[in-house]
């Protein structure tokens, strides 16, 4: 929590060019799970040197944004914004469905997750001002009320963090020397790159949802920037997994159109409050997911309608129609399907078969390159 909002914090208020001055908050991401797990796996040490080196490489990229910006056409943009809301819906439906007190899918968990996004959906629908902008928050609070009464919510986990942990927690800097394995470092750079790819679609939605206007050079530069090399120190003074851009956060200005980056920074504060005091973080902990769930799926909905938006601000053509259909088609497609690249090397796999963002980034990218705009007949 600790370097992710660091992150965070130098998204809002960028330092050189590091940041993209937007609300953009950080977290670790599902996307380098798979490879991070074989480096740990072998060495520890293996991990950390790899993203050194893959952040490093995507900072780098971001820095040269200028020269390769262009070959990201709006059509690409918008159709990995769509990708990543329908990535994340399998996540929020599982999340409203589980907790740690009852089984998947039981009535208690769908009751409470129901119920919370109930809570959400009145309190958008009847309250106005600064009250029609808290209603996540407000829905939240009466989920995890709700949840108490199931018996969801245990409180001894925090007493056995605090014993753990103490009441002030310091990290524990350069823990891990970095080894560099060029195998591993390929790896985790073709992830990096993934990552760049979300990158560019979070931020770009939170432009177009939240402000109402495209993405800038700088914007995507400075995104990038701060995504690479604060992975890159992450891992190598923290000991810590690479951080990204959090998309869940892309639903939530879509839907609430906060974009303070003084809000959005306190936001940040609390969460490196709730890293250096663990008795803070575990109280969040004790958070059932069945309650977060009934929050979430309305917000990673709103990420698909601000990709549908974006495609539709783009002049629809042949060459637009097959970007979308061939790109959507064919990216999230074989995440559906197990087995497809078994007989293709592992580095496939392990980029294309847990991700549909990879796909439909790379797919669309190639097709908005080769296929020729037709000219307008009179």
């Amino acid at each position: 929590m600790l370097i992710a909002e660091i992150g965070t914090l130098i998204q809002l208020y960028p330092i050189w060019k590091v940041g993209a001055k937007l609300p953009v908050v950080m977290g670790l991401s599902f996307t380098f799970l798979s490879p991070m797990m074989i480096l740990a796996s072998r060495d520890y040490g293996l991990l950390v040197g790899a993203v050194m080196v893959g952040g490093i490489i995507e900072g780098l990229l971001g820095l040269t944004a200028k020269y390769w910006r262009r070959f990201v056409t709006p059509i690409v943009s918008a159709c990995v914004v769509t990708t990543i809301g329908f990535s994340l819906l399998s996540t929020g439906i599982s999340t409203l469905a589980t907790s740690n007190a009852y089984p998947l899918g039981s009535w208690q968990n769908l009751t409470v997750g129901a119920l919370t996004l109930l809570a959400c959906l009145l309190f958008h629908s009847f309250t106005k001002g600064f009250w029609k902008n808290l209603y996540v928050l407000l829905g939240l609070a009466v989920g995890y009320i709700i949840s108490i009464f199931f018996n969801m919510v245990d409180f001894s986990q925090m007493m056995a963090t605090i014993n753990e942990l103490g009441v002030v927690s310091f990290p524990r800097l350069f823990r891990f020397a970095p080894k560099f394995d060029i195998g591993a470092i390929i790896s985790v750079t073709l992830v990096f790159l993934v990552s760049a790819a979300e990158t560019i679609g979070d931020t770009t939605a939170i432009c177009t949802g939240g402000l109402n206007r495209d993405i800038t050079e700088k914007e995507v530069s400075g995104s990038l920037c701060c995504d690479g090399f604060m992975s890159a120190i992450s891992a190598g003074v923290f000991g810590c997994s690479p951080i990204t851009s959090f998309s869940q956060n892309v639903g939530l200005v879509a839907m609430t159109k906060v974009v303070n980056r003084w809000t959005i920074m306190f936001g940040a504060l609390t969460l490196i409050i709730a890293g250096l005091f663990p008795p803070v973080g575990a109280f969040f902990s004790t958070l059932p997911s069945c309650v977060l769930g009934g929050c979430t799926v309305i917000m990673f909905g709103a990420i698909i309608v601000s990709g549908i938006n974006m495609m539709n601000s783009c002049e629809w053509n042949e060459k637009t129609t097959l970007i979308v259909a061939t790109s959507l088609c064919v990216g999230i497609g074989v995440t559906q399907v197990d087995g497809f690249f078994q007989y293709l090397p592992s580095v496939f796999g392990d980029i294309f078969a847990g991700n549909p963002v990879a796909g439909v980034f790379v797919v669309s990218m190639i097709m908005s390159l080769i296929i020729p705009d037709k000219e307008k007949k009179n």
